[in-house]
């Protein structure tokens, strides 16, 4: 069980509580009617999500640059549907993706709701590996803004989840101890034992339902997350 010394509650933002997955589908649908309108969304779609998630692993792990993280996750998912696009048009795809991600807002089920029940009790903050700008719209345009007291991207932390730079950086900000502090996100290795590693509690998010240790907390849906706080 938790702690009820629990003061402060840090949520991971994409695949957490930002749905991700369902943005990107539809910035990618734009770009491709415009431009290359022989593309099925699904297919595409169905090979950019791993492909992406293991080219984050990497840039996570400092294994490729930023520059490389847009191009890779672009280039090699174009590659396995076999359909040619050169350089220039893979970077203006990447700088159209980055641009339109971000206006799209769809959260995970409960968000919402478990944002507001949680707020009344807990002081909330975000720890993200994400861009900062990029981030920060995110957050803005799916109206969460006004829930959190402190947002650490890894931009300002000058290191990614799991580096427990990243959280000490986020409890200083947050004026709070990692005694009392809780990191709840998707990822297991970068929120969950980055966050233990780093001294704080933990609970993975684990909308996927895959298999884990049964020494993890861990929840299925948001709304699960009232049932330990």
């Amino acid at each position: 069980m938790l702690s009820s010394k629990i003061t402060d509650i840090f949520f991971d933002l994409d695949h957490t509580l930002w749905d991700f997955d369902a943005n990107s589908s539809l910035a990618f649908e734009t770009i491709f009617k415009k431009d290359h309108p022989t593309i099925q969304i699904a297919d595409f779609i169905e090979k950019y999500i791993p492909i992406n998630q293991a080219c984050w692993k990497l840039y996570q792990y400092d294994k490729i640059t930023h520059a490389e993280l847009r191009y890779n996750r672009l280039k090699h998912t174009f590659d396995a549907l076999e359909y040619f696009v050169s350089d220039a048009q893979i970077e203006s795809i990447a700088h159209d993706y980055i641009q339109l991600l971000p206006e799209n807002n769809h959260l995970f089920d409960g968000t919402i709701e478990v944002l507001e029940y949680l707020e009344k009790k807990y002081k909330l903050h975000i720890i993200t590996n994400g861009f900062a700008d990029v981030q920060y719209k995110k957050i803005r345009n799916s109206n969460i803004a006004g829930f959190f007291k402190t947002i650490t991207n890894s931009e300002m932390a000058g290191v990614k989840k799991p580096n427990p730079i990243i959280f000490e950086h986020a409890l200083n900000l947050a004026k709070a101890k990692k005694e009392n502090s809780l990191m709840i996100g998707d990822c297991l290795d970068a929120d969950v034992q980055g966050a233990l590693n780093a001294g704080l509690d933990a609970i993975f998010f684990n909308d996927k339902n895959i298999e884990v240790k049964q020494n993890i907390k861990q929840v299925t849906h948001l709304l699960e997350l009232k049932k330990y706080l």
